[in-house]
């Protein structure tokens, strides 16, 4: 979230959706102050943790805003074991030692994008003493295993009297306490704080052994200033815990969805009572698309449930505008499938109009005073041109299962009104124009087109556009008579279009994206940049795994070529065509010991990057993943390490051109590439149907 300068009470109503990975303390929300000439500056932050999430969920909160500080940035847990032992002094007389070992850490933070070299140390602190040991650093890892044991006494007798050692009576024990510091060890620099945990040493009196994990804590001496005078953040969560059992547990729910498709009549059909039941709820349909679409079953079913809809509709010019089961499953499936598509279509245009800022009202009531409403008609019909080419030139883009879905649309309605020549276009402009492109333009940041909220009069004038568009998209509303528009100011910014052109345009590209002619783009394809960014790339060829073989690389994917450089405006080192792309997969973390790494598989030698985060590494590998789908030459299986002294690491095959010994990402329906989890999509629907137990009997 940003500030923006000189407000003291910003007003955001912006909505946000992510899975959160399972392994988390605490979830985090930073407000930055927006700087012009130099980097933004952390303002506070507010801190959940994960175990109060489902306290907080459902509910309007106002949120304290906490200092951020570096020592309080932690993640991780560290398995111990602690014991008593009894020794025999010098003298001959009997005292207690205490041995603490570190095994092992779990889930330890990454440094700059990439493993740390952590290291522990181990403190005995009580009133008066503080001895600290040291562990060994360990390389490159964020779930390093130590193995290392250290002896501390506890008590002595009075005689004991070696100089380096205080005298500590047996009652202190409940004043002592052992203190575990993980550190990445920086070499040149200071050394990056990791956590910490405390145990107290009296946890020994009941039980001489104790062996356990300890969640990482933040800097218990850090400086503390007064959260209330950074101010509050207010909140509304939602989170969704689900608990998944085995997938044997589910297989009978998923086959009874599964069969939905072939059930006659198509509204007796499990996926279609699923939906019934639940017809106001969002959350029923979207898991039942996901098992379909995963399955290859959505068409089928998608068809069926259109068919019944379109039984039930009388008028022509009233086809797929409610909110129906058919309706929102289409809704879902263009959300899932189309995200790629949009990004190519859209993003550069709408990037353009976000960063050019140009003023495009025509309503004269809301004219600013200095506007020049013809000017502000001019900007806003460029930018409409300039949206409606990019649509209208982009069916070579369209993902093929949403043109299976179109074709299928098309056919039903053309069958239930046989005597309306528009009904074939109006069926699927309903969809890509009114449900697709249209709400992407007015809401870009919740297609991923945009990071970020545009400002207001930039939603302003994605909402001019957005409505023109509908308009421009829907061939029964270019056949009204102009005057039939509500306002009139737009009554005069749609006769500046030529609508016979433009018709001919909607039309072609409806043709396209919906009948079983050739999809071949009718105009030599601009490139478009669909991601970019800065990464970490291995030297191709290299054996060794010095660190020095990987090295910081600005990365960028077109709809054309696959491209690294040495920074960003650079011209390009090594340039790769998209339709020499094997596979685009994960490389395991044993591979060079890095997160976050992910291959782009070529005839000659792979391409091996390391991305920032997890979620960076996730996007790479879904638009380099849709923008190959179609390759003649895409592999089946893969190797999901490297080939170093001789062998596959995964497999041990001495053979470098031995095939991959793992499946490739499972190819979906006409290419089609998702990444879903059926089991977990099973469990929501199961929970769904037994907390409405009482609605199935009624329906029984």
């Amino acid at each position: 979230m940003i500030l923006s300068s000189f407000v003291y009470s910003p007003f955001y109503e912006e909505d946000f959706f992510f899975e959160i990975p399972r392994p988390f303390q605490f979830l985090s929300f930073y407000v930055y102050a927006k700087g012009v000439f130099q980097r933004d500056l952390p303002v506070g932050k507010v801190s959940i943790r994960k175990d109060d999430l489902c306290k907080y969920s459902g509910k309007d909160n106002w949120f304290n805003l906490q200092p951020v500080d570096p020592n309080t940035e932690v993640q991780g847990k560290v398995h111990l074991e602690m014991r008593l032992n009894e020794v025999i002094t010098d003298n001959g007389s009997t005292g207690q030692q205490l041995l603490v070992k570190i095994i092992e850490c779990k889930e330890l933070p990454l440094i700059s994008g990439q493993n740390c070299d952590p290291y522990a140390t181990v403190c005995l602190a009580g009133p008066a003493r503080s001895d600290q040991k040291k562990t060994k650093v360990k390389k490159k890892t964020s779930n390093p295993y130590f193995e290392e044991t250290f002896f501390f006494e506890v008590t002595r007798s009075s005689s004991y009297s070696k100089k380096s050692n205080f005298q500590v009576e047996e009652e202190d024990i409940e004043k002592l306490e052992i203190k575990v510091d993980l550190w990445n060890n920086e070499n040149l620099a200071q050394d990056v704080f990791l956590g910490e945990t405390r145990v107290p040493v009296k946890i020994l009196r009941s039980d001489h052994i104790h062996k356990a994990w300890y969640l990482l804590q933040p800097k218990g001496t850090g400086s503390k200033s007064k959260s209330d005078d950074l101010g509050q953040l207010r909140l509304k969560l939602h989170y969704i815990e689900d608990t998944v059992l085995p997938s044997a547990c589910y297989t009978p729910l998923c086959n009874l969805l599964l069969k939905s498709p072939d059930v006659k009549p198509i509204s007796a059909s499990a996926a279609h009572i699923l939906g019934d039941i639940f017809r106001e709820r969002y959350e029923a349909v979207l898991p039942m698309v996901r098992l379909l679409l995963y399955h290859n079953r959505f068409v089928p079913f998608v068809s069926a449930v259109a068919a019944l809809e379109l039984d039930n509709t009388q008028e022509a010019n009233t086809i797929f505008r409610g909110n129906s089961l058919a309706t929102r499953c289409i809704d879902d499936m263009m959300k899932i499938v189309g995200k790629s598509y949009l990004a190519v279509t859209l993003k550069p245009v709408i990037d353009e109009i976000c960063e050019s800022n140009k003023t495009c009202e025509i309503d004269p009531i809301k004219l600013k005073e200095g506007d020049n409403v013809e000017v502000n008609k001019e900007n806003l019909q460029i930018y409409v041109q300039k949206v409606f080419s990019s649509i209208t030139q982009s069916s070579s883009n369209c993902p093929p299962l949403m043109c299976d879905v179109f074709r299928s649309l098309r056919h039903l309605a053309c069958k239930r009104f046989p005597g309306d020549p528009h009904v074939q276009y109006s069926a699927v402009s309903s969809f890509v124009f009114l449900r697709f492109f249209a709400v992407a333009v007015f809401s870009p940041h919740s297609f991923q087109l945009r990071s970020h909220h545009p400002d207001p009069e930039i939603t302003r004038t994605l909402i001019l556009i957005s409505k023109t568009i509908q308009t421009l998209g829907s061939w029964g509303s270019l056949s009204k008579k102009l005057s039939s528009f509500k306002e009139s100011y737009m009554y005069d910014f749609y006769k500046l279009f030529q609508e016979e052109k433009c018709i001919e345009k909607v039309k072609k590209f409806l043709d396209e994206i919906s009948s079983n002619v050739s999809k071949e783009s009718s105009r030599q394809e601009d490139a478009v940049v669909l991601k970019e960014g800065e990464v970490q790339k291995r030297t191709q060829g290299k054996k060794n795994f010095s660190k020095r073989n990987f090295k910081k690389r600005w990365l960028r994917v077109t709809n054309r070529e696959l491209s690294y450089h040495k920074r960003k405006g650079k011209e390009a080192l090594c340039t790769i065509s998209v339709k020499n792309i094997q596979a685009v997969e994960k490389l395991d973390e044993s591979a060079f010991n890095r997160k976050n790494m992910f291959q782009v598989v070529l005839s000659e030698k792979p391409l091996y990057v390391q991305a920032g985060n997890c979620v960076e590494a996730s996007e790479w590998l879904e638009i380099l993943g849709q923008v190959s789908r179609c390759n003649e030459g895409r592999l089946t299986t893969y190797h999901p390490s490297n080939y170093t002294a001789g062998a596959w690491q995964c497999c041990k095959n001495q053979s470098s051109n031995a095939p991959g010994c793992k499946p490739c990402t499972i190819t979906m329906l006409a290419n089609l590439q998702l990444d879903i989890d059926c089991d977990r999509e099973a469990e929501r629907i199961f929970s769904l149907l037994s907390s409405n137990e009482s609605k199935l009997q009624n329906m029984e």
